[in-house]
């Protein structure tokens, strides 16, 4: 372990955890920390993830960000989009994502904020949302924890499938919801805590619980064996600036602060 960390290195270490344990599936990383975190969990604990060079080949060396030509690993198979779906409906994917907003109901949004024909700020689209989340295990990373993120009420658009039966047609039963974790740059949670609330896994170092509810906007549990989030190794660290020799990762967070949070005076 080392002291000379970044908050966003914690995070990708962090992260990487969400793929313990999954055997051989698809391991999607979308945004610049859940990348490298997939190809972090790949290169130490998890041989048997699938993991793409973002377009339409399958590699087994993850590519580094920002990777061209000579730089790029050799390719082990095609994975064009048919393949991808055929993967996906089989539910052999788990994917972290990037919402913009999450409620208590592990309900994301990534399309608009706003009421929906009329929004104030218009977005992605719900784009592969709702399939992927009735199809597959999703974990989300959220770089700035707040109650603009995790709303007192339901998102604004429910892009992506949560725990609440509200919005399901009379009679449909809601399929099987797989919600991995949720890294933020204040902790580590979940949605396994009593009736799927919302559960805090582990407190970035110099964090406290009542400063990540006082930045939620519906209440948390916490789990059991609630702790501090584990700090990267120099190995991983190592391993990390391979994976993103341009250092990309330092504008993923606002400020790029370090990893242990400094007392204020």
């Amino acid at each position: 372990m080392t002291a000379d960390f970044t908050l966003a290195e914690l995070m990708i270490c962090a992260a990487a955890e969400a793929w313990r344990a999954d055997g051989e599936i698809l391991a999607t990383g979308i945004g610049t920390l859940p990348r490298i975190a997939a190809g972090l969990a790949r290169l130490t604990f998890a041989d048997g993830l699938m993991l793409t060079d973002g377009e339409a080949m399958l590699t087994e060396e993850p590519v580094p960000l920002g990777a061209g030509g000579a730089e790029r690993p050799g390719f082990s198979g095609w994975m064009p989009y048919g393949r991808v779906f055929g993967v996906l409906w089989q539910g052999r994917r788990h994917a972290m994502v990037t919402p913009v907003q999450i409620d208590r109901w592990a309900q994301a949004n990534i399309s608009c904020l706003g009421p929906f024909h009329r929004p104030k700020v218009q977005m992605l689209g719900v784009r592969g949302f709702p399939g992927n989340s009735i199809s597959h295990r999703n974990s989300m990373l959220v770089p700035a924890h707040s109650r603009r993120v995790f709303v007192e009420g339901e998102v604004d658009v429910v892009s992506s499938v949560g725990f609440s039966d509200r919005r399901w047609p009379e009679g449909m039963r809601r399929p099987e919801i797989r919600i991995g974790i949720v890294v933020t740059d204040l902790c580590v949670m979940d949605f396994a805590g009593p009736g799927n609330a919302a559960r805090v896994r582990s407190l970035h170092p110099g964090v406290t619980f009542d400063e990540v509810q006082a930045a939620t906007g519906f209440p948390l549990v916490t789990a059991p064996d609630l702790g501090p989030t584990p700090a990267p190794t120099t190995a991983q660290l190592e391993i990390i600036g391979r994976l993103d020799p341009r250092g990309q990762r330092a504008t993923a967070v606002r400020g790029n602060p370090p990893g242990i949070r400094r007392a204020v005076a």
